[in-house]
């Protein structure tokens, strides 16, 4: 394809669908500068607690609405929209569409990646405790949780007449949010692609990681038909064209899951690179090569990427965190002890240590190393002394802990530590988080100039696909980057590092087995029987016995070292 465009040269569109907002941005192929963009917020609709939904129209309105009007913003910019040779899509994971292919409209909300709903859902495909979460990550690299499109799919299958019609029908069509977006992107009931990317496909339970298809035994596993399955493809290569918007005819070469596209969009492109995203949630990726590596300390494997048909797929091992960025919205808008999130880092410094406090937001739960149901939020260390600023600063150093015990549990998994640790996301902005994350995990944290690493990395996967070919993905180079360096002591991290995991000890054990969920059936709250208890209760970031024998020592030797300082 010609590169005789603009006074920018060939431009690539990124369509960024997230669990908060719309965007589209459009890169200069040559520089990776963003020329401007337009969001959109999207709304959550949460008819229940635990339950969160979006409806799928919106969010497909959303998508055109912003390509639009931000090639409106290029004209004004005096740049023709006609130099973008290609557009990527990123998307936020495991959020389940399912839709009528002859109508072409949604059989019901989308079920949001933090829904939780699906709990009875886990407990029968678990067998009420009688099958380890773990029995299918040989086959898909993840332990069964509330968190993956395979469970509500069956969820929706069991309580929405409407989708089972479908499937008896044989008109029900199921995708991620990029399967959702591409189809009607492409034509609809027209002839629209039903596709998705290996990345997207790795994270919905149904994928085998090792031969990148659709499993019959996991599908049988979950009685979900596989007629009803996009066709899986690279994560770079000319899908189809766009048929709605100012962009008709456009390809879309392009298709990475949210959390992969940032590790393209960081070039981590190298066995033991890594980065993490704060977001909504945060979730570290750690790229383990063309290698599966299969975690015994509560990490997910996961396709990282494949830029092309006949490219190698890299896998990763990922850790999940699922709340960070909404503990502040939670501080804001229910405990109203925050009018905005951009003030959490004033407010944070503006207390000393006297009143320290510990805060696990376990709202629906604790994710990655943990996976335990069970846990609920608490906050630990309240005495008289206590400010709001105490408690939003502990919701900031929750995130940084939480990073730190799935680092812990990487460098368990893969035999050596990072050296540093690459961070993109709205979070970053924090200075103050930034720094604590470097503190608390003891290596350097690097923060790119540019925060558009995720918009990034699908714009690089479609710029470098063939027929495309405006990206050269061999000779890029690395954005420029602010470092933060850890600056206090060893035994001061380590003090409150032992610390955070009494808190998190204190947040387990919250749902009785003898209580029941919304269904009527036994809750495992736990979802492990006792042997797997014990197994697991060794592997919580650092092996919990260690700590639970070592918590202690660690104070004292703290504070002794502390007092001989002073």
């Amino acid at each position: 394809m010609s590169q005789e465009r603009g006074r920018f040269g060939p431009l690539i569109g990124s369509i960024d669908e997230g669990t908060s907002s719309t965007r589209f941005l459009v890169f200069a192929a040559k520089t990776a500068e963003v020329l401007t963009y337009h969001q959109i917020s999207i709304p959550h609709i949460t008819p229940k607690e635990g339950w969160v939904e979006q409806d799928p129209e919106y969010i497909l309105k959303s998508v055109i609405e912003t390509i639009n009007i931000t090639c409106d913003n290029l004209k004004k910019l005096d740049i023709d929209p006609a130099d973008i040779v290609a557009t990527g899509i990123t998307n936020q994971r495991e959020t389940t569409v399912v839709w009528d292919r002859i109508t072409g409209k949604p059989l019901h909300n989308a079920l949001v990646w933090l829904d939780v709903r699906t709990g009875s859902t886990v407990d029968k495909i678990l067998q009420n405790g009688k099958r380890n979460k773990n029995f299918l990550t040989s086959l898909c690299g993840l332990p069964v949780s509330t968190y993956f499109s395979a469970l509500k799919i069956k969820w929706l299958i069991d309580n929405v007449e409407p989708v089972k019609e479908a499937i008896d029908e044989k008109r029900c069509m199921f995708g991620t949010i990029d399967s959702w977006l591409i189809w009607n992107l492409t034509g609809g009931i027209n002839g629209g692609l039903h596709i998705t990317d290996v990345t997207n496909a790795s994270r919905t339970m149904l994928m085998n990681i090792d031969t990148l298809s659709w499993d019959p035994q996991l599908c049988k596993v979950f009685d979900i038909p596989m007629n009803i399955l996009p066709e899986i493809r690279s994560s770079s290569e000319i899908y189809g064209y766009l048929t709605e918007s100012v962009l008709a005819g456009i390809p879309i070469s392009g298709c990475l899951g949210d959390q992969q596209a940032a590790l393209v969009g960081q070039m981590c492109f190298h066995q033991g690179q890594a980065k993490s995203t704060y977001g909504t949630g945060c979730f570290l990726l750690y790229n383990t090569g063309t290698a599966i590596v299969q975690s015994s300390h509560g990490l997910l494997t996961t396709v990282g990427y494949q830029l092309g048909p006949s490219k190698p797929t890299v896998y990763a091992l990922e850790g999940s965190v699922a709340v960070a960025g909404v503990a502040m919205q939670w501080l804001r808008d229910n405990l109203q002890i925050l009018k905005n999130t951009g003030d959490s880092a004033e407010l944070a410094k503006s207390v000393d240590e006297v009143g320290e406090v510990y805060f696990v937001p376990a709202f629906s739960g604790l994710y990655a190393p943990y996976w335990r149901k069970d846990a609920r939020s608490v906050i630990c260390g309240l005495t008289e002394e206590t400010k709001p600023g105490h408690i939003i600063k502990a919701a900031l150093e929750a995130v940084a802990f939480q990073t730190r015990d799935i680092l812990e549990a990487m460098a368990l998994d893969c035999g050596y530590p990072l050296s540093k640790l690459l961070v993109d996301g709205g979070m970053t902005a924090n200075n103050l988080l930034m720094q604590i994350q470097a503190d608390y995990c003891g290596i350097p944290v690097v923060r790119p100039l540019m925060a558009e690493t995720t918009s990034l990395g699908a714009a690089m996967a479609a710029g470098n696909a063939k027929g495309v070919k405006v990206w050269d993905l061999d000779h890029i180079q690395p954005v420029p980057s602010d470092i933060f360096n850890p600056s206090i002591p060893e035994n001061q991290r380590d003090m409150k590092y032992a610390r955070w995991k009494m808190a998190i000890a204190r947040s387990l054990d919250w749902v009785d087995d003898k209580d029941t969920d919304a269904e009527g059936l036994p809750s495992i709250s736990k979802l492990e029987d006792e042997k797997e208890k014990d197994d697991t209760a060794a592997l919580r970031g650092l092996p919990a016995s260690l700590y639970l024998i070592g918590t202690f020592a660690t104070l004292i030797l703290a504070q002794r070292l502390s007092g001989t300082s002073t």
